[in-house]
């Protein structure tokens, strides 16, 4: 398979190498981007991939919560540019999203779309709003959550582009709105390692092992590292091991148990997460042109 020079070029936003690394492997991969990824990791060559911070997509995360907090949706609508992202009338369409999610709790996108909205339904006011903006507008995912027994919801927006809902048992509106803050601002997987995929672990431990294995130390301390690498990989991924960001002297675990609360769980959105936005450059093309001429 040929290597081109736009899978090299994500290949080292991903990791950070050099463009000569980023090559071979793709080279040795056969082109496959996620093997690649993998191997400059094993080899020491890639710290992290940052393919997570790769956000490609413009819109809103909107958020939407009942009086008695049992109740919360939040959703994500996207469009094309940051200015139309900021238009009155497309925030006032996703409100109107958030607002049908929470009180009619469809099953799922095309239950959402039917619902009444206005003078027709969603998907209606959707083709209406793209006629006036002139930008392609689109409702790419929501969830709803209902408080159990015991727990409340609560809520952070950071701007537009970020929303977190948590569900805490124990505690209350103040603490619930701290935690989702934290998960705003730190991104953790999930909330303890109970919840970390088997998958994913088996995967980062392959990578430590390989790692470890370079320093050429006995298996029994290539063990070891490869344990405290996992043990802190754990600590930075799961809410409850991660340092609180208003007093990272403890982490959320200390803080909830001082609190007699409990995250249930949380859902945290950000806009264009996964989504690839193709950047245009116009001086990058006419040389790819020139070249191939």
């Amino acid at each position: 398979m040929q290597i081109s020079a736009s899978m090299v070029k994500e290949l080292r936003e991903r990791t950070g190498a050099g463009m000569m690394e980023c090559k071979k492997a793709l080279t040795e991969t056969g082109g496959d981007m996620e093997a690649a990824v993998d191997l400059m990791r094993k080899s020491g060559q890639a710290k992290a991939d940052k393919k997570a911070d790769r956000v490609a997509a413009e819109g809103q995360v909107m958020v939407a919560l009942s009086d008695d907090a049992a109740r919360a949706a939040i959703v994500e609508v996207n469009c094309e540019t940051d200015f139309v992202a900021k238009d009155e009338n497309f925030e006032k369409f996703a409100d109107t999203v958030a607002a049908l999610v929470l009180d009619k709790a469809p099953a799922d996108l095309d239950a959402l779309m039917a619902q009444e909205a206005g003078d027709g339904n969603l998907e209606q006011a959707r083709a209406a709003l793209v006629a006036k903006i002139g930008e392609n507008v689109q409702v790419r995912r929501f969830e709803r959550l209902e408080a159990g027994d015991g727990s409340l919801l609560g809520f952070y927006r950071h701007g537009n582009r970020i929303g977190v809902v948590v569900e805490l048992s124990g505690g209350d509106a103040d603490l619930a709105k701290d935690i989702c803050m934290h998960i705003a601002a730190s991104r953790p997987v999930c909330v303890d390692e109970s919840q970390v995929p088997q998958s994913l672990l088996d995967k980062e431990r392959e990578i430590f092992s390989a790692q470890a294995a370079e320093s050429g130390k006995p298996p029994e301390i290539v063990e070891k590292m490869v344990t405290g690498r996992i043990k802190k990989y754990l600590s930075e991924i799961t809410l409850v091991g991660q340092p609180f960001v208003k007093d990272p002297d403890k982490t959320v675990g200390k803080l909830l148990e001082g609190a007699g609360a409990t995250v249930r769980r949380f859902v945290r959105y950000e806009v264009g997460e996964g989504i690839e936005k193709k950047s245009e450059n116009f001086a990058e093309e006419v040389m790819a042109q020139a070249r191939g001429a």
